[in-house]
């Protein structure tokens, strides 16, 4: 179905006709404008106390952080991080350039496919496109070097995030986003793995998409 036909689906239900031109004005000003709402001072630091305000708000949401000097570090770190979970030493990543650019073959041992997560893939490799110091959120915009896939399935999360794409608020993140032009599809923003506590008040991990969350911030290149 299309999205014209969705919307006019949509219209029809409401019982409603084209909006008046005064109302499409209003609509077309505001979306134009992108106002901000009240921003927390917490997230308003320094570049290097913005990404500790991240880490810190990321492992209280039960995620984890490893600061790692460059992308050379990258598949130490990810080997470790497997086998402290007792995982074998294998994921998938995404076809992102800085990913495809990660020294993986230092580490022989460690089996990387690149492209989107299926339903066997315990393990799942996500390029960040920012973070947001004030809560400690990633932002992973949909596209094809960033399948949404990545973000779902795996029980074991892993995002690359640059130290310098954390962001103080949703605001900056947005506005960033815009920057670099259209709008994907779909924009996820995450805050720790995936739970609920729909179910007699008792937090599950997993309920929804990953178990496990883990930060790998860049603080050199890449």
């Amino acid at each position: 179905m299309s999205r014209q036909a969705i919307l006019g689906a949509i219209q029809r239900g409401l019982k409603r006709g084209p909006l008046p031109a005064d109302q499409r004005q209003m609509l077309q000003t505001r979306m134009a404008a992108h106002p901000r709402h009240i921003v927390p001072a917490r997230g308003q630091l320094p570049l290097e106390a913005r990404v500790r305000l991240f880490a810190r708000y990321v492992e209280r949401e039960f995620g984890s952080v490893a600061r790692l000097p460059d992308l050379a570090a990258v598949p130490d770190a990810i080997a470790i991080y497997l086998a402290q979970h007792n995982l074998a030493p294998m994921l998938v990543a995404a076809r992102h350039p800085v990913l495809q650019s990660i020294p993986f073959e230092q580490t022989p041992l460690l089996r990387v496919r690149f492209g989107s997560s299926g339903a066997r893939d315990a393990v799942a490799l996500q390029h960040g496109y920012a973070g947001i110091a004030e809560t400690g959120t990633l932002m992973l915009p949909s596209g094809p070097a960033r399948p949404v896939l990545n973000n779902l399935l795996p029980d074991h999360a892993i995002v690359l995030l640059q130290a310098t794409h954390i962001v103080a608020s949703y605001e900056d993140a947005f506005d960033r986003l815009r920057m670099d032009g259209d709008m994907p599809r779909n924009v996820m923003l995450v805050t720790g793995p995936s739970r609920s506590a729909d179910i007699e008040q008792t937090l599950e991990l997993g309920a929804h998409g990953p178990r496990r969350l883990h930060v790998l911030i860049i603080d050199g290149e890449g």
